[in-house]
């Protein structure tokens, strides 16, 4: 009688477990259908996600690229951005482009923040006069493509582990 109950309760388990199993599988197979949905525009929108978070953690200790305040979280106007040196609209086709994204203020970053002339002196000062020019003069059309944006996805959440891993080192 014990043993019966014992093999009913272990069959229940093994098929509890087989039902888990098949419904993780199943999830699995639904995030696939989605992330294969997904527009370039949205994959653009999650491959910068990564990308500034790397930019930010890269530049958090040397402060504003335009201004040179150091970052303060909760102070208006100081909170840390990823500021691009030539704008996303303007050139989409560097959004990724290291040289062209440092840290940079609120302030510096937001609609009544920087000129221009300013932000060129700024990353003159980052990245060097040769390395300016060099994306100053990258008009390259680029048209990204899913798995692109995906493996650029990638990369930038490998990059800012590596990068906290060395930082704790």
């Amino acid at each position: 009688e014990a043993w019966a109950i014992e093999q009913a309760a272990k069959r229940e388990r093994e098929e509890s477990k087989k039902a888990r199993m098949a419904a993780r599988v199943e999830k699995a197979k639904d995030r696939q259908k989605l992330e294969a949905m997904k527009s370039v525009a949205r994959l653009i929108a999650d491959a910068q996600v990564p990308f500034n978070a790397f930019i930010r953690e890269r530049d958090k200790d040397k402060g504003c690229f335009v201004c040179g305040r150091p970052f303060l979280a909760n102070v208006p106007g100081r909170v840390q951005h990823a500021g691009h040196v030539r704008s996303r609209g303007a050139a989409g086709h560097l959004r990724f482009h290291e040289d062209n994204c440092h840290g940079e203020c609120e302030g510096c970053n937001g609609p009544n923040g920087a000129k221009p002339h300013q932000i060129k002196a700024g990353a003159i000062a980052r990245i060097g006069q040769k390395r300016f020019e060099a994306l100053e003069n990258d008009n390259t059309p680029r048209k990204w493509d899913k798995d692109e944006l995906r493996a650029i996805k990638a990369l930038y959440v490998q990059k800012l582990k590596d990068l906290r891993k060395a930082k704790q080192a």
